[in-house]
């Protein structure tokens, strides 16, 4: 069902891959209410992936870019306008990934080199993303940029690694320069913060099959599915959002706000202690 929320509106939508992106779902969603869009995504993920096929289906354009580089965002942009005719009404940064956890590192042996390159592509090229848009006069007034997110931001997960601190990171972002655009130019910047989703950047995550169970069993409602978040992103770029900004927006079924369910409780009462002891009875606690 259409509600015609993003009728007229422009938007770019970055890091779309295949039909279990949730960049992917948000653009058939954006398109199916009403809006014109622009899809992004590396030069190997565009020859190697299937948003060509996307972009078809939508009649849409796809620009290749590498989103931490500016240069690359700035012909984003600048396409953008070119081909949709006129400011970005609604962007979205879909992207993440970490050296680390794809080389099985653990958190207390990280390879900094490749910790650098994780805050990069998952949170500084949110940051570049937005400089270059604000610099090119590029988001319409109450436009709205919105970043997906995951609650190992402020919480542990463990396996969840370096993502962990780029996540972090991506939600500052949020908050200092949803100050600064919001002041200056009415511009909207928020992050979702997102249930566990089996995406292809997701299943890396060590143990994300134990995750997404346990989530979906903690959480009242469940979790949220690609399909969710794109209905939440349509909202959050529409005009009845108009005044949310800087905030971190749970999308979690409930998962959140959850310490200890009853479940749990009967689980942790069982005992586990045997099921993570080492073979001299030490408690294993990772």
């Amino acid at each position: 069902m259409s509600y015609n929320l993003l009728k007229g509106k422009r938007g770019i939508i970055f890091g779309a891959l295949n039909e279990q992106s949730i960049a992917w779902k948000v653009a058939e969603k954006a398109v199916q209410e009403g809006a014109m869009i622009t899809l992004s995504n590396t030069s190997v993920a565009v020859r190697m992936g299937e948003v060509s096929a996307l972009a078809d289906k939508l009649n849409c354009e796809v620009i290749p870019a590498d989103a931490t580089s500016v240069e690359d965002l700035e012909t984003v942009f600048k396409r953008s306008m070119e081909v949709l005719g006129g400011q970005i009404d609604f962007v979205l940064h879909s992207i993440g990934m970490s050296p680390n956890v794809r080389k099985k590192r653990p958190y207390d042996d990280l390879d900094y080199g490749m910790l650098s390159q994780t805050f990069d592509i998952s949170a500084v090229s949110f940051h570049k993303m937005i400089q270059t848009a604000k610099k090119l006069d590029a988001i319409a007034e109450y436009g709205s940029i919105l970043a997906l997110s995951y609650v190992a931001a402020q919480r542990t997960f463990f396996g969840y690694n370096d993502m962990a601190d780029a996540k972090a990171l991506l939600e500052s972002i949020a908050r200092s320069f949803g100050y600064i655009y919001g002041r200056e130019h009415n511009v909207r910047v928020n992050t979702i913060s997102q249930s566990p989703t089996m995406t292809t950047a997701g299943s890396g995550v060590k143990g994300m099959d134990k995750l997404f169970d346990f989530a979906d069993r903690m959480s009242p409602l469940g979790n949220a599915s690609a399909d969710d978040c794109a209905d939440y992103c349509i909202v959050m770029f529409s005009d009845l959002t108009r005044k949310v900004t800087m905030q971190n927006l749970f999308h979690d079924g409930g998962f959140s706000s959850i310490g200890m369910s009853l479940r749990a409780m009967a689980t942790y009462e069982k005992g586990i202690d045997d099921e993570f002891k080492d073979e001299n009875g030490k408690i294993i606690y990772g």
